[in-house]
């Protein structure tokens, strides 16, 4: 990671409670996917929420790398 990465991703931080929230967001998906990854079996229902988590973990992950480049570009 550059240092200009780490600049950007320390001003988005201290300032803007969007990019908070998603990194938040981000967190308990990642929380939540371990959780179920350290069972031995996954019923159905697991496993379909499985799939969504790690949908809705990428889409919050691009949401925060978009946000990252449009402060970069400011």
């Amino acid at each position: 990671m550059s240092t200009s990465t780490e600049a950007i991703r320390e001003q988005l931080v201290a300032g803007n409670p969007e990019y908070q929230r998603l990194r938040e967001q981000h967190a308990l998906y990642a929380a939540q996917l371990s959780e179920l990854s350290s069972r031995h079996y996954l019923t159905e229902q697991e496993q379909l929420d499985e799939v969504r988590l790690k949908k809705l973990k990428l889409h919050v992950k691009d949401e925060i790398e978009q946000l990252m480049r449009r402060a970069g570009n400011a």
